[in-house]
């Protein structure tokens, strides 16, 4: 397990919990950070802050202090827990598709 703002650009991962002030946790899970929600990061501003993140089909940008209240595991992670082989094949192949 990881947080949100230890991703690369590119990479995906799958929310786990938000440790962050209640109203904030609203605000976000509205726009789509809910638990087992594929979170993508799309790119960073060119100073590295905020990052923009894709979930849900929405774009997020996100300041570094808040993605790193967000703890999301490895996408890899989720699939081997949740599905079988055939499955976990097709899994790069849908986080691209999440893009």
């Amino acid at each position: 397990m990881s947080v949100l703002s230890e991703l690369k650009v590119g990479e995906s991962g799958v929310l786990v919990t938000l440790a962050l002030p209640e109203s904030v946790q609203n605000h976000l899970m509205h726009m789509g950070f809910v638990p087992d929600a594929l979170v993508t990061v799309l790119r960073r501003a060119p100073a590295g802050d905020p990052t923009v993140y894709g979930v849900d089909g929405m774009e997020i940008a996100l300041r570094h202090e808040t993605a790193e209240a967000i703890r999301v595991r490895s996408t890899e992670v989720a699939w081997s827990e949740d599905t079988n082989d055939t499955e976990k094949d097709d899994a790069p192949k849908l986080a691209e598709a999440a893009r």
